[in-house]
């Protein structure tokens, strides 16, 4: 494993990272620049499946953040990477929205709900028993299994809302089968995110807030692992698990050079 300063490409996690309730945390913008300006290569990493990159293009710079679509990984993209790699031209059955069916669409894959290859279940807001209910028929039906990620409950203003694991859980109890899961903390995602921009384990470093997700799948992975303490976890939280970081930051401007970044003279 690295250490920081033989790190070359960079993997970070969004939320709880670089941002918290659609707002910039200390040090974000200034960090990516970083990166841009130096020509790191880099990808922010997201578990969630709604949005394409372009969407998340859009709403990180409403949040004061520029981080082109091409820089953005989610767990829709490694899930369409991930089954292109297994059955190219195939076909899926999709509960999900247009970060996961474009996805999928952009990797060849068929979308259908007659006799797919797979059943591939991804985050919505408008979960609906009757495709749940097909999703179950399809997989006793032979179909395989895909979750785009584990997490059972995602954010709102209003509390936690039931999100891909939680659903996946209620299929399994109903099929008896268990979901592949491609996202975090899969090392698989990272994998997919290090060969896109043809990065290598012994120099990349993952920036994340939870040690459940982004630190384990980073140890996982190979990466030199940074936890930051702008999300979830805190000391308590750390204590809970068995592994530890690479290093523990306030905060990603910790991560910012006080150096004056020097340009090719013109």
């Amino acid at each position: 494993m690295a250490r920081r300063d033989e790190i070359e490409c960079w993997l970070t996690d969004m939320d709880g990272v670089l941002v918290h309730e659609n707002h910039a945390l200390p040090g974000a913008a200034e960090l990516l620049a970083q990166w841009t300006d130096t020509h790191t290569p880099f990808l922010v990493l997201t578990n969630n499946s709604i949005f394409t990159p372009r969407d998340l293009s859009a709403r990180l710079r409403d949040s004061g953040l520029i981080v082109p679509e091409e820089r953005i990984w989610t767990s829709a993209l490694a899930t369409a990477d991930f089954l292109k790699s297994q059955g190219p031209g195939g076909s899926a059955f999709v509960i999900g929205e247009a970060g996961l069916t474009t996805a999928l669409h952009e990797a060849g894959f068929i979308l259908t709900d007659t006799k797919p290859d797979y059943v591939v279940v991804g985050e919505t807001r408008s979960y609906s028993f009757e495709a749940i209910t097909k999703a179950i028929r399809l997989i006793l039906g032979g179909a395989r299994f895909i979750a785009t990620n584990p997490d059972a409950t995602g954010p709102s203003a209003d509390g936690p809302l039931p999100a891909t694991g939680a659903v996946a859980a209620l299929i399994t109890k109903a099929t008896n089968m268990e979901p592949y899961v491609v996202g975090k903390p899969n090392p698989m995602m990272f994998r997919s995110a290090m060969n896109k921009i043809g990065a290598h384990s012994e120099n990349t470093g993952m920036i994340g807030d939870r040690m459940d997700t982004d630190i384990v799948a980073g140890i996982e992975a190979g990466l030199h692992t940074v936890l930051v303490m702008t999300g979830i976890s805190d000391q308590a939280e750390i204590n809970r698990y068995p592994f530890r970081p690479g290093e523990v930051l306030a905060g990603v401007h910790e991560l910012v050079s006080t150096t004056p970044i020097e340009t090719d003279a013109l």
